[in-house]
């Protein structure tokens, strides 16, 4: 009996392998089967995720284009020349960096006409400038609006021609203003400058590059008289934008036409480091106060560009001018400390010029020398 137990016990434990054994055969068979097509499926579900999500960010590209287009298009809408009003007598003044720059007239239907200049894209442009154009145009849209930053009053930009209309305000640019100064019979004495008128077209200079940088956080870069508008009044505008509007950017490109501005109106920082925050506009101020109170002289005349900075370095500054009193000359020396934040801001500027504006002489500033045109240009470092 025992051993017919044995026995039964072996055949139980045997059977029991052989099941066990062909358990395994079955789910390792099944694996084979099953893992593949796991794998398979994953991967197709992994492919498909991906091109969903290259067609949806495909679509969201195109949204975003033509949702900048259309807001771009909706943003000149309110700015573009009216059918009613018209350009005339457009007399070519200088080239741009866009395209010409023309003086002209423009006229309304109920009769009024403005002296405007219309700066255009040049004919023959590639897509990328085109766009720069408008982008350029959208920009004085936003930023000219305070009554010391020069007007814009219409564009074209949804159609060809493009172009860009600005006040050109009357006499218009202050350096040429300041020249003709210099022959009192060329102009209305109603117009001449005393040292009272200086410090008041300068208060209004320092408000607008006061605006620019509280508003918008932009550094004008080339404060210069050529590049202020005067009307009568005196009011006066701050106009050429060209490196603010390129300030915006970090290229090299906009980099190098920053550096193109002449030497002589830098600051030591900006020379240096090509560094150019809104206490580098105050240094310039200072060397278009220097301009207002000389009618138009360039500074520095007895220095070549490249050696200004060297004699900035050591501690060399501009003699005080004739007809110019020691509160103004205090304020141009104040604008060129060497250190930027020992410079003033715009709004002490401000607050400066009025706390003095009773010190200030009112009979009219006399320089009979006329401006020979060419040696100006070669004294300001301004050929090339």
């Amino acid at each position: 009996m025992a051993t017919k137990g044995i026995l039964l016990i072996r055949e139980l434990q045997f059977s029991t392998c052989v099941t066990h054994s062909r358990d395994e055969e079955s789910s390792g068979n099944l694996a084979v089967i099953i893992i593949p097509g796991l794998l398979g499926l994953s991967t197709v579900l992994v492919v498909t995720l991906i091109f969903y999500n290259l067609h949806k960010n495909k679509k969201r590209v195109q949204s975003m284009s033509t949702h900048s287009g259309q807001t771009a298009d909706s943003a000149s809408t309110p700015w573009e020349l009216p059918e009613e009003s018209v350009l005339e007598g457009l007399e070519f003044w200088q080239a741009g960096r866009y395209g010409p720059i023309c003086k002209g007239l423009l006229k309304k239907r109920d009769g009024a006409s403005y002296s405007v200049v219309v700066k255009s894209l040049r004919d023959g442009t590639n897509q990328p400038e085109a766009k720069e154009f408008v982008d350029w145009v959208l920009f004085h849209a936003t930023v000219c609006k305070h009554e010391n930053v020069v007007r814009m009053l219409y564009c074209q930009t949804k159609r060809l021609p493009m172009y860009l209309v600005l006040d050109a305000c009357n006499p218009g640019n202050l350096l040429h203003f300041l020249w003709t100064l210099r022959n009192d019979s060329a102009v209305d004495s109603s117009l001449n400058l005393s040292e009272k008128s200086v410090f008041l077209v300068a208060r209004q200079v320092a408000a607008g590059l006061d605006y620019l940088m509280s508003a918008h956080r932009l550094v004008h870069g080339d404060v210069a008289a050529r590049n202020i508008l005067i009307g009568p009044g005196p009011s006066v505008r701050v106009s050429g934008l060209g490196v603010a509007f390129e300030g915006r950017k970090i290229d090299s490109a906009s980099r190098q036409r920053a550096a193109e501005v002449p030497l002589k109106w830098q600051a030591p920082e900006r020379i240096v480091m090509q560094l150019s925050i809104d206490r580098s506009d105050v240094w310039s101020f200072g060397i278009l106060l220097y301009e207002l109170i000389t009618l138009g002289a360039p500074p520095y005349p007895e220095l070549e560009p490249l050696s200004v900075l060297p004699k900035l370095h050591g501690s060399y500054r501009m003699k005080r001018p004739e007809n110019c009193g020691g509160p103004l000359y205090d304020l141009m020396k104040y604008c060129w400390m060497w250190s930027f934040k020992d410079r003033p801001t715009f709004s002490a500027v401000m607050k400066l010029l009025e706390s003095s504006l009773h010190l200030a002489a009112t009979e009219p500033i006399c320089i009979p020398d006329p401006i020979d045109v060419f040696e100006y240009n070669e004294k300001a470092g301004l050929l090339s």
